[in-house]
């Protein structure tokens, strides 16, 4: 067995355990690195996290695929556990594109990735329902014979589209079409994410650490989710505390957050401890 496909099975058992899992989002190697040391099994990448890493926003026009990949190969390169990656709207909008992702995200070393319904355009910002099954479909094709396991996204809560009903239609349609996990960000409550579970066969994803009301991993379980991911919360964390003591420094000419901040001999343990 291909060390992959070692990481594939591993991600794949993750998703038939019972009760959920936390799947946190690091942004580059080192954040990846800290994470495998405090104990998770497995990463997945952030399109936010790379992007204000950048310098840029998050958005499907500010991150290229090229960029994206090179991310997620750094992170897969650092560690040894399981990594799936955001993969926003397959970077393309027809069909092809999205299943030619697929297989680059997958010689990358990744072992999984989403795809999203999302077109990134302000005046239709959700993909026609047909278009984007017909896009989870081709990206479950690509995946089928790969040591990959396909997220499919639908993205109504974010971008102003708060239907549940089409949620759960297209949801139930990318099911079909063979995503082996199903996700929608932004549902509003946990009744909602409860009656998304409860219409579904696979495994549903949920992301905590956004706006809105955070449940803990014991509700979300009990709602009936499989996987949670925290997005590019963590990133937004680091650059919390980050601006916090610049602003201290600046506005005070203190430096008490050093009291906080990670020591140096914790950093380069963090750094030095997961390499492959």
């Amino acid at each position: 067995m291909t060390n992959q496909e070692d990481k594939y099975q591993k991600f794949r058992a993750c998703h038939e355990k019972p009760g959920a899992f936390v799947i946190p989002n690091p942004w580059n190697a080192g954040s990846a690195m800290i994470l495998e040391s405090l104990g998770y099994n497995c990463l997945a990448t952030t399109s936010a996290g790379l992007a204000f890493s950048m310098g840029r926003c998050d958005s499907q026009v500010e991150i290229s695929r090229d960029e994206a990949l090179i991310n997620a190969s750094e992170i897969v390169e650092a560690t040894c556990l399981p990594v799936s990656a955001d993969l926003e709207n397959g970077f393309g909008d027809t069909p092809d594109v999205c299943a030619e992702t697929i297989r680059l995200a997958c010689a990358t070393g990744l072992v999984g990735g989403s795809i999203e319904d999302a077109t990134g355009l302000t005046d239709t910002p959700i993909y026609d329902f047909n278009l984007a099954v017909e896009r989870v479909a081709a990206a479950a094709e690509a995946a089928r014979d790969l040591p990959f396991l396909l997220t499919a996204r639908c993205e109504n809560f974010l971008h102003g589209c708060p239907d549940l009903e089409d949620t759960i239609a297209r949801l139930k349609a990318f099911e079909a079409a063979g995503a082996d996990v199903l996700y929608a960000p932004g549902l509003p409550e946990l009744d909602a994410i409860r009656q998304v579970c409860c219409a579904l066969d696979r495994p549903v994803n949920v992301v905590m650490g956004l706006s809105g009301p955070n449940y803990s991993v014991a509700q979300l379980a009990e709602a009936g989710v499989k996987r949670i991911s925290v997005g590019g919360s963590f990133a937004r964390a680091a650059l919390g505390g980050f601006i916090r003591a610049a602003h201290e420094v600046r506005e005070h000419g203190t430096f008490g957050y050093a009291v906080e901040a990670l020591p140096d001999a914790d950093a380069r343990r963090y750094m030095t401890g997961n390499r492959n």
